[in-house]
């Protein structure tokens, strides 16, 4: 297994690299296997998350080749079962957007439920709503999920709740369903817009990707393509405020700033001064950190992927802040961990209450999922003395070389690996 170990107090400065998109990625690998002709894609993270996936999709029968680090060349067209491997595919909680693509070209998908961080339930509800509406029968057993149709007819389909991973997987099933599809009150994420975006190089009609309505009118196939997965906006966020809370100075490179405004407008709040270019972002903190309340929403919200890390940056804000979080009920794990590093946090229900401290102190802790992880590396970056953090595997679930980048900024991190039994060692 591997660890962190940071020495912290130093701040951060410096420029890093962005790169593309996870969760856009994931969804973009799902599309690839819509159409037989070859689709690369550009600008891939090379991280276990996607690496799962591509491993998934080859044990299907599609041919994979890595051209490079960042980029792979998929061909759906040796693609002979509709059943995902439950070991592969239970590990991520992206899973499911196979069953959108098997469906929509083979109107038949047996999937395993997600898998990923434990940070509450993912109902699928609003996929098999969808699903079913497009004419296929959904079934539950033993931890599969599977779809059949004997055609797929577009319909009108209106989401309950705002759900990102419901409004792929429609989007993926109906591209090539017969007629017009409408669904309403769809997500509205980068990475949804960057999925229909791909599909629509390869030959589909979908319009309004990112706004209140998505109209997809069906096409008979879709056709190859080359495509860049747009930059992530959460590893952006992330770097954003390892400035604020180790009062260093960092800008992220290749990001679209529009994606960041959310994130941008928390560390103003916070006092952090932030210059946007237009490819880049500039983040200097300003001294100590103000309190402020913040409540996690679909986006334009505040992503409930950067909770975490606000909340450490709130931890050492002067005054009590309340971080609110509407998205998943479970995802406050870390804050028994950041107490353990000297932070004053109680957590009544969705909500968190945070009374800012002057500093934290080094400890060893475990990472209990992937932003949470995250956060608890920027908590390390400002703490006096070592911390030592464990289950770094959810961190690199999405973050590549994230221990190397925030040595180019400055940091005293460190990978090693490290026995089970090692967990029980002291601090010196």
């Amino acid at each position: 297994m591997e660890r962190y170990v940071i020495k912290g107090g130093k701040a951060l400065k410096g420029v890093v690299p962005i790169y593309g998109a996870k969760n856009a990625a994931l969804a973009l690998i799902a599309a690839a296997i819509l159409t037989e002709e070859p689709v690369i894609i550009n600008n891939l993270p090379d991280v276990s998350d996607i690496n799962v996936l591509l491993e998934a999709i080859s044990q299907i029968g599609a041919g994979v080749e890595r051209l490079s680090r960042h980029q792979v060349r998929i061909v759906g067209a040796t693609v002979n079962s509709h059943q995902v491997n439950y070991d592969y595919i239970s590990k991520i909680r992206a899973s499911y957007y196979l069953l959108g693509a098997l469906l929509g070209r083979f109107h038949e998908a047996e999937v395993a439920m997600p898998g990923g961080c434990v940070i509450g339930a993912r109902p699928i509800d609003q996929h098999i709503k969808g699903f079913e509406a497009l004419g296929a029968k959904v079934s539950l057993t033993n931890g599969q999920i599977k779809a059949k149709a004997e055609k797929l007819r577009g319909n009108h389909i209106y989401f309950d709740v705002v759900t990102v991973g419901a409004t792929i997987n429609i989007m993926l099933a109906a591209a090539m369903a017969e007629g017009n599809t409408v669904i309403e009150n769809p997500a509205k994420e980068p990475h949804v817009v960057d999925l229909a975006n791909m599909l629509n190089s390869m030959g589909a009609n979908i319009r309004g990707a990112g706004t209140d309505v998505i109209r997809i009118k069906g096409v008979p196939r879709l056709h190859k393509t080359e495509y860049t997965v747009i930059p992530d906006q959460i590893e952006a966020g992330t770097f954003m405020f390892a400035a604020a809370v180790t009062g260093g100075e960092i800008t992220v490179a290749n990001v679209i700033p529009k994606h960041l405004e959310s994130i941008t407008s928390k560390l103003v709040e916070i006092g952090c001064d932030v210059i946007e270019y237009d490819e880049a972002v500039t983040v200097r903190a300003l001294g100590t950190l103000k309190a402020t309340q913040v409540k996690t929403l679909p986006y334009p919200g505040f992503p409930t992927d950067m909770q975490p890390q606000i909340t450490t940056a709130l931890a050492l804000a002067k005054g009590s802040s309340t971080v609110t979080e509407s998205i998943f009920e479970n995802r406050f794990k870390y804050v028994a961990e950041l107490a353990r590093m000297g932070a004053k946090i109680k957590v009544e229900g969705n909500t968190a209450i945070i009374s800012g401290v002057k500093t934290l102190t080094g400890a060893r802790v475990s990472a209990p999922d992937l932003r949470a992880g995250a956060a608890l590396v920027l908590a390390g970056m400002r703490a006096e003395g070592t911390t030592i953090i464990d289950d770094i595997k959810y961190i690199q679930r999405g973050y590549e070389a994230f221990d190397e980048k925030l040595r180019g900024l400055g940091a005293d991190i460190v990978k090693e690996d490290y026995d089970e039994e090692m967990r029980t060692e002291k601090i010196g």
